[in-house]
């Protein structure tokens, strides 16, 4: 599937990157951006896809990559789920939203809410009516906040019962030693918002530390001048799903883990090894912490894995070789544990 918008590019500059993708053993080695002649070819891998941008001028690759994960978000949005098999089944919706999202090469609408308006995601009545009758699933009328000065929100919005939830994501990067004691951590975070509320609320938000917060990006609804003055988030929100911001908490800072982990691996290259791992709750102040998923790099000679979790369930990807134990709830004085053979 391809996409051109200010020219027609010849689809045999594909095959700079079909070359590198050969010539590499694993999807995490292909460059993210790959230069050729007379184009730059820009890159990210989602949902067992790659989505290539081809650039004929220096752009900061940053801009590109982030704008291909906002169309992958779309596409999840919009199908539900981003496979080969549902692009091919919607792929006038999907061109329909490229058109909407890129214009004449600049990004243009990459907001959920506006494109909804502009363009109705798919269900079955929709799709049979305008088979029916030929018409396509683009309105005809700017969504209503297009020209206002908070395009990220449509006007009158009316709920019954108003309601927000606030999500906070957190992936800890951690080394840990055999005793449970921390070596290293740092945390990549996230804070998703539902939010249904009517008329145009005006929210905000604060934290009990907001200096350890590092690398901080927001959603543009967020008074950045605020936020440098009195570290504040002060904004008036989309309606329903969007990330609020994300934010990168450094081995500077005190990374509190929530859990302690204990393990013990034996394992020699070219024999069979055991490994125990154990999962507990620390400084939680009595609250669960949930949808845990511990994941674990294998060294490259490990074949196999054969476990026995107590709790959850796990995988072993032989490719990348990636050991994910989805534990789950870890209630407190509950210690989950994995115990199996490596081979």
């Amino acid at each position: 599937m391809e996409k051109h918008w200010k020219s027609v590019i010849p689809r045999s500059i594909c095959d700079y990157f079909f070359d590198v993708q050969r010539k590499v053993s694993s999807k995490d080695d292909i460059p993210p951006v790959i230069a050729t002649p007379h184009h730059y070819l820009i890159s990210i891998y989602r949902c067992q896809l790659y989505f290539v941008a081809v650039v004929m001028t220096e752009v900061s690759p940053l801009f590109v990559t982030e704008f291909l994960h906002r169309v992958v978000e779309t596409f999840i949005d919009y199908f539900s789920e981003c496979t080969e098999s549902i692009l091919k089944e919607h792929y006038v919706i999907v061109y329909e939203l490229l058109d909407e999202m890129l214009d004449n090469g600049f990004p243009l609408a990459t907001e959920s809410n506006v494109l909804k308006e502009l363009i109705k995601p798919p269900n079955i009545l929709r799709t049979i009516a305008n088979t029916v009758t030929g018409k396509s699933n683009v309105s005809d009328t700017l969504p209503t906040g297009q020209l206002s000065n908070v395009p990220w929100r449509r006007t009158g919005v009316k709920y019954t019962n108003n309601e927000a939830y606030f999500d906070v994501i957190e992936e800890v990067d951690a080394i840990i030693d055999r005793n449970g004691a921390t070596v290293f951590a740092e945390i990549q975070g996230y804070v998703d918002c539902c939010v249904k509320l009517t008329g145009m609320p005006d929210l905000t938000l604060s934290f009990m530390n907001p200096r350890l917060l590092d690398d901080v990006s927001f959603h543009p609804c967020v008074r950045f001048k605020r936020w440098e003055a009195e570290r504040v988030l002060s904004f008036v929100p989309p309606d329903g799903n969007f990330r609020l911001m994300s934010y990168h908490i450094g081995s500077q800072g005190i990374v509190a883990i929530p859990l302690y982990i204990k393990h013990n691996i034996s394992f020699r290259e070219g024999s069979a090894g055991r490994m125990e791992l154990q999962v507990g709750p620390k400084q939680t102040m009595g609250k669960h912490v949930e949808n845990v998923v511990l994941e674990m790099m294998m060294p490259k000679c490990v074949l196999n894995v054969s476990l026995n979790p107590s709790q959850g369930k796990y995988t072993f990807d032989p490719h990348s070789k990636t050991m994910s134990w989805e534990v789950g709830k870890v209630e407190p004085g509950k210690t989950p544990s994995l115990k199996g053979s490596v081979s």
